[in-house]
């Protein structure tokens, strides 16, 4: 019904991965002397170069050569900008370094090992002959780090430290300033690495253990990397250049109007005028959608701001949802009894196998797809190698894996994804709700990853049941698996007529079935597209019993959800622009009830 991933995507602006050690103005020169540039016959040393280019502004030249770009790309991005632009002259020399290093590899590793801190290495015998480049994927910082950058880090904003935090854990500038916006400023560390990870749920990466290849320290040249990163972000945003995927700020903690267990609840709020029903009018989405998206729902939906709420706060997962609704605030109740809100308390089987050194008391957004075979077993296979206690980058990699696709342990260094059973339960719906009837494992997790957090549409939805305590007539669109019609049902609110409208035929079934097994006694109307709902069929529709109650409904998130890295187009994307068809039948509802 919502989407199948929370969280969100990052498009890195910059691959880092191939590109040799950059620094920031005012900031020492890399140790290795010999820079290596694609087509280029001269070669700078410890920054001497020929005059050859013939560029008329030595002094600018010589900025760059500090730098250690050789004269000739130098002459050839001035020649490119201009000698006044100097900005646009580093980014042409920071893009023709990383086509030098693509094609020139050995070139790079050799002036790796040339430089007096990699020579180091070689001579103590710690760096072993088969070294390869990828190891600079996962490097740490040495006691002995630059000084310079720490200096420069310690002056920095106190955002700005964070950032610089976790680019040091291995995340890009990028991801960590578009998490610290997404979470805001006041997130933990811990916060905002679940979210990154979260985010990186589409993209299954290769494991790589060093346990065979120690780790290198560059002597703080990446931290030289991250800060000339965290620079040139700050250029952006002074440039006014925007940001992908930049989303409106959300609350922290994101509790919406208040939460069962927290004190500061909200009970009163004032709706403009066109909002107030009838009827009520229920619409959920993902609250990490692209920036401007929950503007626009807004501004279609009368002006309603919408109520953000992580599902955390009502069981052992995430689920960041923000919810625009016209219904009343106060005398909320929780569905009893509360579920569990931790995963030891969710999962009591896992206690016996969980690590210390697994940190985790809740699971990220449970999502439509699930971790494979193939990573589980490598994963057992790399802790089994190491015994009881893995080292830090070991640890570090399985808890990326875990955070990523909510693997749990099942057994001695074993980890498994959550069963289609289990994630029934912690989004509140009954057992065996999805299973049967012909639908596969994997269209079981599709359906749950896109459904409503029953507990938590329940507490918003609970002040219907003073409302109307004869029963509800409700317009579901996007049903999907009938969370709206399972909460009310576990509120005590009776249906008296649903017409569910679900593309889905998979999910149709699944409605069909769950009403047939808890005896409702109302009557079920099924549809199929919510493009063919139209006036005629409304006014047919209401006529017959006397209008909706309720207008409940999630729309598509696949052009929102951050995990879409080929088609986030926001509202105007092929699947997700048809909350726009939710808001027009629910203005037709509105005229057909208004004329009625």
């Amino acid at each position: 019904m919502d989407g199948n991933v929370s969280g969100e995507d990052y498009e890195k602006n910059i691959d880092w991965d191939t590109e040799d050690e950059l620094e920031i103005e005012n900031i020492a020169p890399p140790s290795c002397s010999n820079v290596v540039a694609r087509n280029v016959e001269t070669i700078v040393t410890n920054g001497e170069a020929s005059s050859s280019s013939g560029v008329s502004n030595s002094k600018l030249v010589q900025h760059f050569l500090g730098m250690g770009f050789s004269e000739e790309m130098i002459a050839k991005a001035i020649k490119e900008n201009g000698e006044a632009d100097t900005e646009s002259i580093l980014e042409s020399l920071l893009t023709y370094g990383a086509l030098a290093l693509e094609e020139s590899p050995d070139e790079h590793n050799s002036c790796l090992i040339n430089s007096p801190q990699q020579q180091q290495y070689v001579d103590n015998g710690q760096l072993s002959s088969d070294y390869d480049e990828s190891v600079l994927a996962d490097l740490s910082d040495s006691d002995d780090s630059w000084s310079g950058s720490e200096e420069i880090s310690n002056s920095l904003p106190e955002h700005e430290k964070v950032i610089l935090s976790l680019a040091n854990m291995g995340y890009s500038v990028e991801e960590a300033s578009a998490a610290i916006d997404r979470c805001g400023p006041e997130a933990s560390i811990a916060e905002l690495t679940d979210f990154i990870c979260a985010a990186q749920m589409a993209k299954t990466e290769a494991v790589f253990f060093e346990e065979e290849k120690p780790k290198i320290s560059l002597n703080g040249s990446l931290k030289k990397r991250k800060l000339y990163e965290l620079e040139m972000l700050k250029r952006k945003k002074r440039k006014g250049v925007q940001i992908d995927d930049e989303v409106i700020r959300l609350p922290n903690p994101m509790i919406g109007f208040g939460t069962p267990t927290d004190g500061n609840v909200i009970t009163h709020r004032t709706l403009p005028d066109d909002a107030i029903g009838p009827p009520f009018f229920y619409y959920e989405n993902v609250a990490l959608a692209p920036k401007g998206v929950w503007d626009t729902i807004s501004r279609f939906l009368f002006g309603v701001e919408p109520e953000f709420v992580d599902s955390k706060y009502f069981c052992a997962a995430a689920r960041k949802r923000g919810y625009v609704h016209n219904l009343p605030i106060n005398n909320r109740f929780p569905l009893l009894p509360l579920p569990p809100r931790t995963i030891s308390d969710a999962l009591p089987l896992t206690k016996k196998w969980w690590p210390e050194w697994d940190k985790r008391t809740k699971l990220n957004c449970l999502q439509t797809v699930i971790g494979s075979a193939k990573l589980t077993d490598r994963i057992r296979k790399a802790l089994e190698k190491w015994g009881d206690d893995p080292p830090q980058h070991v640890q570090k990699y399985v808890m990326d894996e875990c955070r990523k696709w909510n693997l749990v342990w099942v057994g001695k260094n074993k980890l498994a994804p959550l069963e289609p059973d289990e994630v029934e339960m912690l989004l509140g719906f009954p057992r065996n709700h999805t299973r049967g009837g012909g639908i596969s494992r994997t269209d079981r997790y599709k359906s749950l990853g896109n459904s409503f957090q029953v507990d938590t549409v329940a507490y918003h939805l609970s002040v219907l049941k003073d409302i109307f305590p004869n029963g509800i007539n409700m317009l579901s669109l996007f049903s999907g698996i009938g969370g709206a019609e399972v909460a009310l049902h576990r509120l005590g609110i009776r249906l008296k007529n649903v017409v569910s409208v679900e593309i889905s035929e998979a999910n149709r079934d699944i409605v069909r079935s769950w009403w047939e097994q808890t005896n409702q006694t109302g009557n079920l109307i099924h549809m199929a597209d919510v493009q063919q709902l139209n006036g005629d069929r409304l006014e047919q529709l209401m006529g017959s019993f006397g209008g909706f109650d309720l207008v409940v409904g999630g729309s598509p998130c696949n052009n929102l959800a951050g995990s879409n890295r080929v088609s986030r187009d926001g509202l105007e994307g092929e699947h997700s622009s048809l909350f726009y068809d939710y808001f027009r039948i629910l203005d037709l509802v509105k005229c057909i009830m208004k004329q009625q």
